[in-house]
């Protein structure tokens, strides 16, 4: 995805219907054999045929266990509590932890595939060390953040804890901790802690808006929705997960305002696509 920097003004729409991006292979996108058209509400951008295919020459599946990359161990941070193990190449560098939308991470080793797997085994099995978590939870967490150097000691604890453990594998090299931080890269000061929920959209859709700040495939934006209701908390900012546009043709909006399903709470009550209120977040 490129990068939407903030200030930077949206208006586009969905154009036509939704359709398999197909599979990635040898570094290009091989196109979807049987043009599927995709349920417009999910964030894959694959249909279950291609997903197979993908899933059968995948690291995150299991099935390219002969991968001879160096891959690097790493625990990401994306609020109180929520921390979590994973891998990925070494050669990608911190990409990764960027696509998840980590507030913070640090790396904890680097070696061979199968021995990074056994770290992320180990960390599972000994210290209750997830190795995802929901979309739901990292936004709560983005509006509620606590200083940076109480992250670095919450991850800080979780490295000591983790290199300390008996049985780690003899192929990876262990890396002395460095937290790294994403305040200014994903601008998560300028997230308040409400706020409204971007639907995905349906053919003829269109988003206007701002962008406040962009988090992983999450951008947020000051939307333009005219008339007086405007989401609540953050004025009239919402969270788009950038997902559910790929497959789309996007073309610029006709209009000025944004018509795509919006949740939030306006008035002290949630407003649900159809704008009805209804009691509780969404």
């Amino acid at each position: 995805m490129s990068p939407l920097p903030a200030g930077k003004v949206l208006a586009f729409a969905a154009r036509g219907e939704r359709r398999c991006l197909g599979v990635r292979r040898g570094g290009r996108w091989t196109v979807c054999p049987y043009a599927a058209v995709l349920d417009g509400a999910g964030a894959r951008s694959q249909c279950a045929s291609c997903a197979q295919l993908d899933r059968s020459r995948s690291v995150a599946a299991d099935t390219m266990a002969d991968d001879p990359r160096p891959y690097g161990v790493y625990l990401a941070y994306f609020g109180p509590g929520l921390l979590k193990v994973g891998i990925t190449a070494a050669e990608r560098g911190p990409v990764r932890l960027v696509e998840q939308g980590a507030v913070a991470y640090a790396w904890l080793g680097r070696g061979p595939l199968m021995a990074a797997r056994r770290a992320e085994a180990l960390l599972g099995s000994a210290l209750a060390v997830p190795d995802r978590f929901g979309k739901a939870a990292k936004r709560a967490a983005r509006g509620a953040l606590p200083p940076v150097r109480d992250r670095i000691a919450e991850l800080a604890q979780l490295h000591g804890a983790a290199r300390e453990l008996a049985g780690w594998p003899e192929a990876l090299e262990p890396v002395g901790f460095e937290c790294h931080d994403h305040t200014e890269q994903f601008g998560l000061d300028r997230i308040p802690s409400e706020v409204a929920e971007l639907g995905a959209p349906a053919a003829g859709a269109e988003i206007v808006g701002e962008v406040v700040a962009g988090v992983g495939a999450d951008v947020y934006l000051r939307l333009r929705l005219g008339g007086s209701e405007e989401p609540a908390g953050g004025a009239g900012i919402a969270v788009l997960d950038l997902r559910v546009l790929s497959g789309w043709v996007l073309g610029a909006a006709s209009g000025a305002v944004t018509t795509a399903p919006v949740r939030g709470l306006v008035g002290g009550r949630v407003r649900d696509e159809e704008g009805e209120g209804q009691e509780g977040l969404f």
